[in-house]
């Protein structure tokens, strides 16, 4: 049964996709918005003309009304001088039906329809007002408006009321809205269509840089071209330049650093290999002498020795390089890993005569710590402990310090030999891979120094060098002994943790 990925990576973005989409949900969402505001706007425009055909109705109504005062100072009446044929006139819409009424000085129906009902507010003197009604189950629209009466204490404004059915409205409503909606229905997939293409047209210059870049043999780590890129594309382009470029200084470095190991490794291996075809020739010649025999067999064992710690360092240099490694770092107890690696060079120092001593704390007092990876701080005390008993004669010393800072700040590693020091020209040289301080006959790699370097960058340390001794001499011709060298490298120093009893405080 195949197992299943309960976390499966996320599905790759279309940008082509996602833009038509920012592009097209807004004009989807927009589109039905803009039917229902063309459909009010068609309202309001489609009631305008009847409204006023309405209202020159309802005031033509109100010209065959005339209030007759009464003699006795009491409310007067109301004539209407509205032939029927009038009436009829008003009812002769084959579409529409019209409804008049109006009311007496007293309140009174005077005539037309009942069933148009009174408003509750009824407007100041011939102001005309509009009003949405409904007469029968139909809607409709009312025009009405109050007239002046004969002044008499305790009347009421004769108001006069024309209502009339919706259908027309409707119809040029309709009419509106079919002239405005049909032509955006062959608009729309129109202009889909176009943003379609158009996007299409401007997402081409990133298809034709990615063809460029496709193209490319993957030895060529040359710059892209910025013009022949959109400007929004920019930014991208001179990051995938930043890009190329540190590839390129990355793949040169590392071409030359194989090409100078190759030719490091090429004079043990010439060797081992010349001593052993001479210790063959010497057998097939019937020579059996031991002497030569050892010396052949010595000169192998040397050779072999050169090529595997040329080997070692290799493999040492690329660990320090591992910019992944680098990442996963732990607390390091520097006193402790200085006593160790000194301990381990006891028996060469023996073997050469020199005296090789450690100085700093017995035990972690915790002022000593920092943090880094181990094995990469124990490999670099390691080259320097070995390139100070490489360069320092016999009845020389060689010392390891370990000192806190007293500030608090940092911890200071020093390895200190009596042998022929670095002149200050050759101080940074003397760090880069294979190089060799000049004047010297001692045999080594050239690493040692470049892996130090290396180590240090990475923990953030700084690294110096200077003489062991002043430099002097005792008379014209004679020089003083040799002034040795003096590394000192500083490591941030992680604060020290406080003590159970302060911390319970």
């Amino acid at each position: 049964m195949p197992k299943i990925d309960p976390f499966p990576p996320p599905e790759q973005r279309s940008l082509f996709g996602e833009i038509l989409d920012w592009m097209l949900a807004p004009l989807l969402l927009l589109w039905p918005m803009s039917l229902a505001l063309t459909y009010a706007v068609a309202q309001n425009i489609a009631n305008r003309p009847y409204d006023r055909e309405l209202g020159d109705l309802a005031r033509t109504i109100a010209r065959q009304v005339s209030v007759e005062p009464s003699t006795d100072g009491s409310v007067g009446r109301l004539r209407l001088r509205l032939p029927d044929i009038a009436a009829d006139v008003l009812r002769s819409d084959d579409v529409d039906r019209v409804y008049f009424r109006v009311l007496g000085l007293r309140g009174e129906h005077v005539t037309g329809d009942r069933e148009l009902d009174v408003p509750e507010d009824r407007p100041p003197i011939d102001e005309l007002r509009f009003r949405d009604g409904e007469i029968a189950s139909q809607p409709v629209r009312i025009a009405y408006f109050s007239m002046r009466g004969s002044g008499a204490e305790g009347e009421v404004p004769p108001l006069v009321q024309v209502a009339e059915t919706l259908e027309k409205r409707s119809q040029l409503a309709t009419e509106i809205i079919k002239g405005v909606i049909i032509p955006q229905f062959v608009i729309l997939p129109v202009a889909v269509v176009l943003v379609w293409f158009a996007l299409a047209r401007g997402i081409r210059p990133l298809h034709e840089l990615q063809q460029r870049i496709r193209r490319r043999k993957s030895s060529d780590l040359s710059p892209i071209d910025e013009r022949q890129a959109p400007e929004e594309v920019g930014p991208l382009v001179r990051a995938i330049n930043d890009l190329l470029y540190r590839l390129d200084q990355s793949m040169a470095t590392q071409k030359h650093f194989l090409a100078d190991a190759a030719h490091q490794l090429k004079t043990p291996l010439a060797g081992l290999r010349m001593q052993a075809e001479l210790a063959q020739r010497e057998i097939d010649a019937g020579q059996q002498d031991p002497r030569a025999l050892k010396r052949s067999l010595q000169q192998i064992a040397r050779s072999s020795q050169r090529a595997a710690h040329m080997v070692n360092q290799l493999l040492s240099m690329a660990r320090a390089e591992d910019k992944e490694s680098a990442l996963r770092k732990q607390e390091v107890r520097l006193a402790r890993l200085a006593r160790e690696v000194v301990h381990d060079f006891v028996p060469k120092a023996l073997d050469k005569h020199i005296d090789l001593g450690y100085e700093g704390p017995e035990q972690d007092d915790g002022h000593s710590r920092l943090i880094g990876q181990p094995l990469l701080i124990r490999e670099l005390i390691r080259n320097l402990v070995d390139n100070a008993l490489q360069y320092t004669p016999a009845g020389g010393e060689a010392t390891v310090r370990v000192m806190p800072d007293p500030f608090g700040q940092v911890v200071v590693l020093q390895v200190e030999d009596s042998g022929p020091g670095i002149p200050e020209a050759e101080r940074d040289l003397v760090f880069q891979a294979f190089y060799r301080a000049l004047g010297t006959e001692v045999d080594g790699s050239g690493l040692g120094l470049a892996i130090v370097k290396e180590i240090a960058v990475q923990h953030g340390a700084t690294m110096t060098i200077t003489d062991a001794r002043a430099r002097s001499t005792t008379s014209a011709s004679t020089p003083s002994q040799s002034p040795g060298a003096l590394f000192t490298l500083r490591f941030p120093l992680r604060a020290p943790e406080p003590p159970a009893a302060a911390v319970a405080g």
